[in-house]
């Protein structure tokens, strides 16, 4: 006798359910937890971290991140008008940019403006290596952020520039006024995953040199590494990302289903 369609499916769940913890039980037995404790979580070398990785690696991370992330945003504004202006040579050099600065590794920017530029051209980037890495990924984060505005920018009704223009509003004025407002509106979750994005890059401004007082997670984390010869700071550095970037993409899914549900 066949099954039913609703007993059918409840016996796949089970079996997929079964199939899974299967598997967890697997891998957790065949972890050496004898060698992998003292060596991963190791509470005595984590307890040492504390409250400097907070203090020190936790906060550069984060005002590392606000500053890319604020620098990219203005430069990506700038960058999506010239894409979308009906001057060639501002869609050009827009163009230009964006790819070239989406398609080089992040790592190779920040190394270029902090010893490549510097020898070339004898420029010396203000903030030292600090800030040249900020500089890097602000290059780097302006070229995606300024994709992600241009399409929030053309995903405006036509209608809404014609509106606002019958009433006497100048081009310029129209754009900021009515135009990116309602542009941003839309781009929010796609701003959002590039903000996580960010912040996790912000472990690369290591390549440019660091101070002490300078150091974000990953490289505080890896200092720390090599001074305990434990690899218990990386599992500390690794949940403390987690605390900050699970909480922005959890608020990412809810934005993206509240304006699913406006829609």
């Amino acid at each position: 006798m066949a099954l039913k369609r609703r007993t059918r499916t409840l016996l796949y769940r089970v079996t997929m359910y079964v199939i899974f913890f299967a598997v967890v039980a697997a891998v957790a037995f065949s972890i050496n937890w004898q060698r992998a404790i003292p060596q991963f979580f190791n509470l005595e070398v984590a307890a040492k971290l504390f409250p400097d990785i907070i203090l020190i690696g936790l906060r550069n991370t984060i005002l590392f991140t606000l500053i890319a992330f604020t620098g990219g945003v203005l430069l990506g504004i700038v960058l999506a008008l010239m894409k979308l202006s009906s001057i060639g040579l501002f869609r050009w050099v827009a163009t230009g940019w964006i790819e070239l600065f989406r398609g080089l590794p992040a790592l190779l920017t920040i190394f270029s403006v902090a010893f490549i530029v510097p020898i070339v051209f004898g420029w010396k980037v203000p903030g030292g290596p600090v800030g040249a890495g900020l500089l890097g990924l602000i290059l780097v984060a302006s070229a995606y952020i300024a994709e992600v505005i241009r399409s929030g920018i053309q995903a405006v009704p036509k209608g809404q520039t014609e509106a606002a223009r019958s009433l006497g509003m100048s081009p310029m004025k129209t754009m900021f006024w009515i135009i990116l407002p309602q542009g941003f509106r839309i781009i929010i979750p796609p701003m959002t995953n590039e903000l996580v994005l960010l912040l996790k890059d912000t472990s690369l401004v290591f390549i440019a040199g660091s101070y002490i007082w300078s150091k974000e997670l990953t490289t505080f984390a890896r200092d720390a590494n090599s001074a305990n010869a434990n690899a218990t700071p990386l599992i500390v550095a690794a949940l403390l990302y987690l605390v900050v970037t699970i909480p922005l993409t959890r608020f990412t899914a809810w934005l993206e289903r509240r304006m699913a549900k406006e829609r």
